[in-house]
């Protein structure tokens, strides 16, 4: 069975590839938070998507990346590509 990609590994791959906003704490509630308003822009995500495509041997598409909008929505687009399911976001 596939691992499922969790809050924890999202926000460890945002860190590595495009780090953290000023002010921004990624450790609080951020799942149905904007990436925008977390600073992260399309180009900090496609990047995130590259590397979240490495990591979990996935394909993304650019549009696909580029629907999402907060972590929830990311992790449920990566996890569905990985074809697993989880009861909520971020589980361990």
């Amino acid at each position: 069975m596939t691992k499922e990609f969790t809050l924890e590994d999202l926000k460890r791959v945002l860190l590595a590839s495009a780090g953290a906003a000023e002010g921004v704490d990624l450790n609080g509630n951020i799942l149905d938070t904007d990436f925008a308003d977390l600073g992260y822009e399309s180009v900090a995500l496609l990047e995130t998507g590259r590397q979240i495509e490495l990591e979990c041997r996935v394909s993304l598409e650019d549009g696909a990346l580029a629907q999402v909008r907060t972590p929830r929505s990311l992790l449920h687009l990566v996890n569905q590509h990985r074809g697993t399911t989880h009861a909520h976001a971020g589980a361990p």
